[in-house]
């Protein structure tokens, strides 16, 4: 039975909610790791271990976030030869990934053991958090290579129309983190170490069952040791493509480390909360990353087959399908925000936090909708560089001019708070203005063949 799926036949709403659905249950399966360990550390720990967790996530997001964005532009390289029915670029270009994602985790995690308590000593983080944030981050970056292959593997497949399997992959590595988390944490008591092997394990079994599909199979993304080895025409394509985007994520979630820096002046009550608050935020915007994920292969299959007008249909519906997600999304955190954090700790001072948080950033969240759709669009076109620079200019260069401005003018969290949205609405505004201008005079005023 044939895995992939091509996307320049059929009606468009199926194909993009078909192919996205299974995204946004693996993309929350996946978020579950570190989601699951902040729970079960936050109720069984303490509020200093889950703060120890939440202050982590900016230096894994910017090292592991640098080769996702290299792994989503080989996506799209080789989604469009897939739409071209171009099969001896398609295998150059998936096992030239497959090597370099080794080579690429082996380099975090020689990084990530020496980077760790340097950054966490640059972000001020209290005595109090420091130790068990630093053995979280070291344990956390030898699971790097896993998470690299699997990821790299599963966005092949994804490319291919195949966003079921990576689906069932992440639901095995989840059930085995959870039960692991509560083994290792509640049972052994090996608190925040536990909690971090718990999701290298875990990590493992993601990428063993994804290389045990791709090695087996018959399908064109089927592995050959024997072709493994760097395609030099494949690679720039790859980095092309996919640098930009890689820079963008890694140079976004590394400026939130001095975001991070901001919050832990105010001790580790605001920072469990400002913890539960990403925590959350990042589950509720994987709906909206999987429909643009979805929007970004619909467009590069259709690209690459010069099906220009059905390339226009696939952005409205992209959109329309981001917006009803983003608000139901919405409601429930000006609804529930208190019974949300809740589930991390109930701890007063961090349910007034965390609770703030959710509340203030919720009603910005339509700006979310059209960097993250239009961004996927770009991409899909071919062009990784604009929406990189306009997520740049926004999440990097304008918030850490807004934060030094606001942290001068007052001494209250509330000004940090809002560098998040403040982010977002400058970035939806601009990518919508750049997706408006580019496909005016590259995309849809050329003569179309098909």
């Amino acid at each position: 039975m044939h895995k992939t799926t091509d996307m320049t036949t059929g009606a468009i709403h199926p194909l993009i909610l078909k192919f996205a659905l299974p995204l946004i249950a693996g993309n929350l399966f996946q978020q579950l790791y570190n989601t699951v360990d902040c729970v079960i550390v936050g109720n069984y720990v303490g509020k200093e271990a889950l703060a120890a967790i939440g202050s982590t996530g900016s230096l894994i997001n910017a090292i592991i976030g640098f080769f996702m964005g290299l792994a989503a532009g080989g996506s799209v390289v080789i989604s469009q030869y897939f739409g071209a029915h171009d099969r001896e670029n398609v295998r150059r270009t998936l096992h030239t990934m497959i090597l370099g994602s080794v080579i690429a985790g082996g380099f975090s995690i020689f990084f990530g053991q020496i980077a760790s308590p340097v950054v966490l000593h640059l972000m001020g983080t209290p005595d109090d958090v420091f130790a068990m944030a630093n053995t979280y981050l070291q344990i956390y970056f030898l699971g790097a290579l896993f998470q690299m292959v699997y990821n790299v593997g599963a966005g092949i497949l994804r490319a291919l129309g195949d966003a079921t399997r990576p689906l069932y992959f992440l639901i095995v590595s989840s059930v085995v983190n959870v039960a692991l988390d509560f083994v290792f944490v509640v049972g052994l008591r090996q608190g925040i170490a536990g909690a971090a092997y718990a999701t290298v394990i875990s990590q493992a079994v993601s990428m063993l069952l994804v290389l045990w599909v791709m090695v087996r199979t018959d399908e064109i993304y089927k592995i050959r040791l024997r072709e493994l080895k760097i395609h030099a025409d494949s690679l720039r394509r790859v980095l092309k493509q996919g640098l930009p985007g890689g820079i963008q994520m890694a140079i976004t979630a590394f400026s939130n480390v001095f975001v991070q820096g901001y919050i832990n002046r105010f001790g580790s009550a605001c920072m469990a909360g400002w913890a539960c608050f990403n925590k959350i935020d990042q589950v509720s915007l994987l709906p909206i990353q999987s429909v643009a994920l979805s929007a970004t292969t619909f467009v590069g299959q259709n690209y690459g087959a010069q099906n220009l007008p059905r390339v226009k249909e696939g952005v409205a519906t992209s959109l329309q399908l981001a917006f009803v997600w983003n608000a139901l999304i919405v409601l429930a955190f000006e609804l529930l925000p208190g019974q949300l954090i809740g589930m991390f700790n109930r701890d007063e001072h961090v349910l007034y936090y965390g609770t703030f948080f959710l509340r203030v950033g919720a009603p910005f969240y339509l700006f979310r909708v059209l960097n993250q759709v239009f961004g996927g669009v770009l991409r899909g076109l071919g062009n990784a560089l604009a929406p990189t620079l306009v997520m740049l200019s926004s999440f990097v260069a304008f918030r850490q001019v807004y934060l030094a401005i606001a942290t001068r003018i007052s001494a209250s969290f509330v000004p940090v708070s809002l560098a998040y949205p403040a982010g977002w609405l400058l970035c939806g505004v601009l990518m919508v203005i750049v997706y408006a201008l580019y496909t005016k005079k590259h995309v849809y005023g050329t003569t179309l063949t098909a």
